[in-house]
């Protein structure tokens, strides 16, 4: 385990993860009212309204499932500013973005209009520090590095 998630132990970081304000992330429920089908060259669009888009059962003030839960609370323990789209709003998005992505279940991660994983695989990246190398590729600073930073920038002062 490397030093920012064993950080992460500490009830400093806690509180920091758990006040992320709750703005950080855009909801978006695409094509929900008209239920049309969702093609490739929409989830092409859909992936890229942001430099990372979730798409999950539920928001992320409310999520319906223990993995989307998961996900939404690795990215406000990042300070990440995130799309999400509730497939349960949508059967054709949730189907859409499963075939889009050749991956059968949900949350799905986009960095980057690329497609990262799962839940799983984005809490295997959190724990190894490959989410905030990831993120830093798109420009986005990890509110836990600059923790991490700070911290040593204090223990240096001291």
């Amino acid at each position: 385990m490397n030093r920012i998630c064993q950080n992460l132990r500490h009830p400093r970081y806690r509180i920091l993860a758990t006040t992320a304000p709750e703005s950080l992330a855009r909801f978006l429920a695409a094509d929900a009212a008209t239920g049309a089908a969702v093609d490739k060259a929409t989830m092409d669009k859909l992936v890229r309204t942001n430099k990372v888009v979730v798409f999950m059962k539920g928001n992320p003030q409310a999520p319906r499932c223990g993995f989307s839960n998961a996900v939404v609370q690795i990215m406000r323990m990042h300070g990440v500013q995130y799309d999400a789209h509730d497939v349960l709003q949508n059967e054709s998005l949730r189907q859409g973005v499963k075939d889009y992505t050749d991956w059968p279940t949900i949350p799905q991660v986009f960095i980057d209009g690329e497609f990262v994983g799962g839940c799983d695989i984005l809490l295997q990246m959190h724990q190894s520090g490959d989410l905030i190398e990831e993120l830093k590729k798109v420009g986005i600073v990890s509110e836990l590095l600059k923790a991490e930073e700070a911290k040593q920038q204090d223990d240096k002062a001291k």
